[in-house]
């Protein structure tokens, strides 16, 4: 790796900066997963520091868990605890993690009623007055996800924190509210950790994040709730299931593509053919619908050879 002296007018100190480096590497993959580390000598003069300085900031990275050390042996990269969740369900993080066993931490930051939201909140649930719920989601101590729910006010005027403390929402609504989230629309994007998120998550500024957000409906059809979940993409997996008999295959032409309609491939015969009489189809036609069918016929094909 490339000489990186360490910024000694930074007023962090210079372990710090070291280590800030090498958590860097390993939580974007530039050290792999159970990859050794540079030696003391190498991160010495790569960094132009001394000996102790190296020490202390392996160290730093061992109790953190970012390193392991054996005796006598190089550190190496720590293989993270992948937690995995199927995006496409409504159920929630915690009822999902429930039926794998693990138990899921939640403290609940803030719930408190609100007369602004995001835009797509306040759409979806159709007002303003709302409740704005904050939550951060743990396993073992490490957290995982940080949860922003809006909520209609008026719904649930009688939740409180300690409600929420280490338990489900999803079931909470159910039990005592009678809604049962029953769908929604789901998106992921992965986006950056703003300054709270990251102290929230233990990760750095900036860092990047799996962005979960999305609307549900209760069992009328209701909008029932807007959440924003972001989840550390050292930590959590999210799985689709894929469906290949649910697929459908739908031919949607470009209109910019379409002749206009006093052009002569517009109408309903090629050039030179006969407009077609009553109860007859058109060649043209004809031939899109046999196209059309071996499309299908060979997306067919490569689908069962896939």
């Amino acid at each position: 790796m490339a000489s990186m002296p360490v910024d000694r007018t930074d007023p962090r100190p210079l372990h710090a900066q070291v280590a800030g480096v090498l958590r860097a590497e390993i939580r974007d993959r530039s050290i792999a997963p159970g990859d050794t580390l540079p030696s003391e000598a190498e991160l010495r003069e790569r960094f132009g520091v001394s000996r102790s300085v190296v020490r202390q900031a392996l160290a730093t990275l061992e109790d953190e868990g970012t390193v392991r050390r054996t005796r006598g042996r190089a550190p190496v990269a720590a293989v993270p605890t992948e937690h995995h969740r199927l995006v496409q369900r409504v159920t929630g993080l915690f009822d999902q993690f429930s039926a794998e066993g693990l138990r899921l931490h939640t403290s609940v930051l803030a719930l408190a009623p609100t007369r602004s939201g995001v835009p797509s909140a306040v759409r979806h649930l159709g007002g303003a007055d709302l409740l704005r719920l904050e939550r951060v989601r743990s396993v073992d101590g490490d957290p995982l996800s940080y949860v922003r729910t809006w909520l209609p006010a008026e719904r649930f005027a009688e939740l409180d924190s300690a409600m929420l403390r280490d338990a489900s929402l999803h079931r909470l609504m159910e039990q005592r509210f009678g809604a049962v989230p029953t769908s929604g629309r789901r998106q992921i994007r992965a986006v950056p950790a703003d300054p709270r998120i990251a102290q929230e998550l233990g990760v750095t500024e900036g860092a990047p994040l799996l962005l979960l957000e999305g609307g549900t409906f209760d069992q009328h059809g209701t909008p029932l709730e807007w959440f924003e979940s972001w989840h550390r993409s050292d930590r959590v997996v999210f799985d689709i299931e894929a469906d290949g008999a649910a697929e459908q295959v739908r031919i949607t032409p470009d209109p910019s593509l379409l002749p206009h309609a006093d052009h002569p491939a517009a109408r309903p015969g090629a050039p030179g053919e006969p407009d077609p009489g009553p109860g007859e189809t058109a060649p043209g036609l004809e031939r899109a619908v046999a196209l059309a069918d071996e499309l299908r016929a060979e997306l067919g094909r490569l689908r069962g050879g896939g």
